[in-house]
């Protein structure tokens, strides 16, 4: 019996336990997947140590750059990217990194994109951000961070971005984790005023389906998108990788 699982913090909530645990029963497969949630991360090494079965993990917020140090290999994606999760423990022991929110992302923004979404924000620079910005980038779509504070590469902070600059960038990228359940009346705080009938707004959010961040972009005419397909096709990606190495 292969033990798969999600490597996190606060991940009660999590979609890939239910999404594996109905994957594995439908196919009649010998697994089981279960919610890692580690309060550090350094508590990686025990946790491989008390679970000798583990054969796969995916990797979630806050976790997805901080366990590189852990692993033994990366896949070239995962390298270029900088962050991680999904991983694979093959019989040595050996864990080796891949990252496939570069592909969910892809395959669910493709049917949204429209002539004029030549230019994209992204609110966030942490680990999920990565993933975007790779995939944005193999996209030819021009890209500028949103941050809380100045940092190198990041082109506006929030208390800087005027309606103006919300209007130049025709697709907008939550990758934080504000307005998630249950903090369902938070949003990234940005001039709102400034979206059109022109714009998209896409949210790695699923829970809940429509955060504030979506509905106020709705209420001004955009395209709207949360992060369920992008973690439907990620999860299908990671069980591909997995299934390979068993």
């Amino acid at each position: 019996m292969s033990r798969f699982g999600l490597l996190g913090k606060n991940i009660a909530y999590s979609f890939s336990r239910g999404y594996f645990k109905a994957k594995f029963e439908a196919e009649q497969l010998p697994f089981t997947y279960e919610n890692f949630d580690l309060a550090d991360i350094a508590m990686v090494p025990k946790l491989l140590q008390d679970h000798p079965d583990i054969s796969g993990l995916n990797v979630t917020i806050p976790y997805k750059e901080q366990v590189l140090p852990y692993l033994d290999k990366l896949d070239k994606k995962a390298k270029k990217i900088g962050a991680v999760n999904t991983i694979t423990i093959n019989s040595k022991g050996k864990l080796k990194g891949y990252n496939t929110d570069c592909y969910g992302f892809k395959k669910s923004l493709q049917p949204f994109l429209k002539k004029h979404h030549k230019k994209a924000l992204i609110l966030g620079t942490g680990g999920a951000s990565k993933a975007i910005a790779y995939t944005l980038k193999k996209m030819k779509i021009k890209f500028d961070y949103v941050s809380r504070t100045p940092k190198v590469n990041v082109k506006f902070t929030y208390d800087e971005l005027t309606v103006k600059d919300i209007q130049n960038y025709k697709i907008i990228i939550n990758c934080t984790p504000v307005g998630t359940h249950p903090e369902v009346n938070s949003c990234p705080e940005i001039p709102y005023d400034g979206i059109t009938d022109q714009h998209l707004l896409y949210d790695l959010i699923y829970n809940p389906e429509e955060t504030k961040f979506l509905r106020l972009g709705k209420s001004q005419g955009a395209q709207i998108c949360n992060g369920l397909k992008m973690l439907e096709f990620q999860a299908e990606k990671a069980w591909k990788i997995w299934n390979s190495t068993l």
